[in-house]
């Protein structure tokens, strides 16, 4: 299993696709990888799965997706399918109802990551880290256009999230301006999909690079 680092003196954006058409798709994701400021990418295609041969075309794009975050040396996790990231050689982000980590253990290799989404719930958080994932993710921090009904969690459960010794992924509606109100947080991954993946292509270097500023505004905690 890859482990993460706990936490930085400022986190890492961790990119999750979303579900535009792939050609588009693809130049969105060479403009953001090609700045160096992306440290974790998410193949994450519902619409696609949800088509009569999505799973197919799902895999005929991961492939390119993969091959394009290894000329930048940006390790993949797929969403939710441990069978897909065995196939594909990737890491997997794993739901709450999407299969044990013991079993992502048994079947990826010890460098891929597995990540869990443990919403807001601190227990969740230390059962990730008791069966050996690479992170936890809680959320939504904010309310997102991607999940618009999802929970958002409390402040005191996210700083109680943190303390738990397993890095934290926070996900749901972060934005570079929002993301400031959690700076004296030791958070490890900053998990974007709407906002930079709803930009034109040629606005999307230029926003990774406003996370990055929004990043160095970081206070590490004492």
């Amino acid at each position: 299993m890859s482990h993460m680092p706990l936490s930085h003196a400022m986190p890492k954006l961790y990119l999750l696709t979303n579900d535009d058409e792939f050609e588009l798709l693809y130049q969105k994701l060479e403009a953001a990888l090609s700045t160096g400021l992306i440290a974790l990418l998410q193949i994450r295609r519902k619409q696609v799965l949800s088509l009569p041969d999505g799973a197919s075309t799902l895999f005929k794009e991961a492939q390119k997706i993969i091959e394009l975050a290894k000329i930048y040396k940006v390790p993949v996790v797929v969403n939710d399918n441990v069978q897909l990231a065995e196939k594909l050689g990737v890491g997997v982000h794993l739901g709450q109802t999407d299969g044990s980590i013991d079993n992502a253990l048994k079947s990826l290799l010890p460098h891929q990551i597995i990540g869990r989404t443990c919403h807001g719930d601190v227990e969740l958080v230390k059962e990730a880290k008791n069966d050996g994932a690479s992170y936890a993710a809680m959320g939504a921090v904010f309310t997102s256009t991607t999940k618009p009904n999802a929970n958002i969690i409390s402040r005191q459960h996210l700083t109680e999230g943190c303390q738990q010794g397993i890095p934290i992924c926070v996900i749901g509606g972060i934005t570079a301006e929002n993301v400031l109100e959690l700076v004296n947080l030791p958070i490890a991954l900053v998990a974007v999909v709407g906002d930079i993946m709803d930009l034109p292509v040629a606005d999307i270097a230029q926003r990774c690079h406003e996370w990055q500023q929004a990043f160095s505004n970081w206070k590490i905690p004492t």
